[in-house]
């Protein structure tokens, strides 16, 4: 079984800067697909970016592109996400999610694809 949990949420204002983290305990295998998601009040949850756990390499939704950097620290088994030039548009609630077993080599923003989350981590961008 694998547990996730968020860390980092909070209050900052247009134009500032975040860092999520989401550490990961249990059981998972080598490979794995780990991503954020967000869900803004009204609206679906949706993908902000996935990392393919094996290299590393990293997908994008277009409206984070250039101003969020997923990451992760394999000795820490956490994943980061680092937000920066918030604007009030990415006020949410974010998730981390995972899928071990499998690889992403592209950008997978679908919520079925996974199937371990987070409790969620509230970020609030005032103007």
């Amino acid at each position: 079984q694998v547990q996730l949990m968020e860390t980092g949420g909070g209050s900052v204002q247009a134009g500032g800067s975040l860092r999520l983290s989401c550490a990961v305990s249990g059981k998972s295998s080598g490979t794995a697909c780990m991503a954020w998601f967000r869900q803004a009040p009204g609206k679906e949850r949706e993908g902000v970016a996935n990392l393919n756990k094996y290299d590393s390499r990293q997908y994008y939704a277009d409206s984070v592109k250039g101003r969020f950097i997923i990451s992760q620290d394999n000795a820490k088994n956490t994943l980061y996400l680092e937000m920066n030039s918030l604007k009030p548009e990415d006020t949410a609630v974010y998730y981390c999610a995972m899928v071990p077993g499998v690889s992403c080599p592209v950008f997978l923003p679908r919520v079925a694809a996974y199937n371990y989350w987070g409790q969620g981590t509230q970020v609030t961008v005032s103007s």
